[in-house]
């Protein structure tokens, strides 16, 4: 098992596409550029194959790994190819968020690894000409319990101007992803000049629950009525979109949350169709 057990390493020491990914190697460059990611760990795909085969002894490593981010982490697909310049994969694989033990841990490395499997995933990568077998590795990261998140665009989806393009709601970020609300949007100009703020539809907000897991709970009319971001907030939105344009490129969709007032980095990768 010593080769299996070399296969879990720092998310920040993640640098090998084929053996962790693409999401996995994206956030360990993150790490290593000082960019506020959550901290957590790479499974490479022998690991996460073994793990979803059930072998006892790759199930093993986990215990140790999830203690250091107890009490929860969030578990994440890094399919090698996925968040690439040409397919980001994004909605295709599982994410599993809120998981408070290390069992659950397994479990949701399993149901990782199957969902790259099912019919909508294995068309996805037809359309997009990945060819051959799924390579599934994954992210064990610190979960981080938003109080607000969402998505980021440095260049704008919708008419391909050059200025950053914001979707926010209360809570956690799937909420955004997921299509669960009409989210509040921002227009910042690439000077970070704030330029549109539109007020969404945000009747709901998925949450993380101490016993583990999360629910959609329903927001007051204050908060419905409010924009869930600051003018601050949206000013370290913009040294973000900076930040990771100097380490990844432009033109790049950033996932992020605010927890404490403290901004995180969850994920980066190119703009796709």
């Amino acid at each position: 098992m010593s080769a299996q057990v070399s296969s879990a390493v720092l998310l920040k020491e993640a640098i090998e596409e084929a053996r962790f990914g693409g999401k996995c190697v994206s956030l360990g460059l993150a790490l290593r550029a000082d960019l506020p990611a959550p901290r957590g760990y790479a499974l490479a795909v022998d690991l996460v194959s073994a793990i979803a085969s059930g072998d006892e002894a790759a199930k093993a490593n986990i215990a140790p790994l999830f203690a250091e981010f107890a009490p929860a982490v969030a578990v994440r697909s890094s399919a090698v190819g996925e968040d690439s310049a040409d397919a980001s994969f994004a909605g295709q694989h599982l994410t599993v968020l809120n998981v408070m033990d290390a069992e659950s841990v397994i479990t949701a490395i399993q149901q990782v690894h199957a969902s790259a499997y099912t019919a909508e995933a294995i068309a996805y990568r037809a359309k997009m000409g990945v060819e051959g077998e799924p390579a599934i590795a994954v992210v064990i990261q610190q979960q981080i319990r938003s109080e607000v998140a969402g998505v980021m665009f440095t260049k704008n989806p919708i008419t391909n101007t050059n200025e950053r393009y914001i979707e926010a709601s209360w809570g956690l970020g799937e909420a955004v992803v997921a299509g669960m609300v009409v989210p509040d949007s921002f227009r910042i100009s690439s000077e970070g000049n704030i330029l549109e703020q539109v007020l969404g539809d945000k009747d709901v907000e998925l949450v993380a629950m101490a016993e583990g897991e999360t629910a959609e709970q329903d927001v007051d009319q204050i908060r419905q009525s409010s924009l869930c971001l600051s003018e601050d907030q949206l000013n370290s939105l913009h040294s973000l979109a900076l930040n990771c344009e100097a380490t990844y490129g432009e033109h790049i969709d950033i996932e992020w949350a605010f927890h404490d007032e403290q901004l995180y980095l969850l994920q980066c990768r190119s703009i796709t169709l």
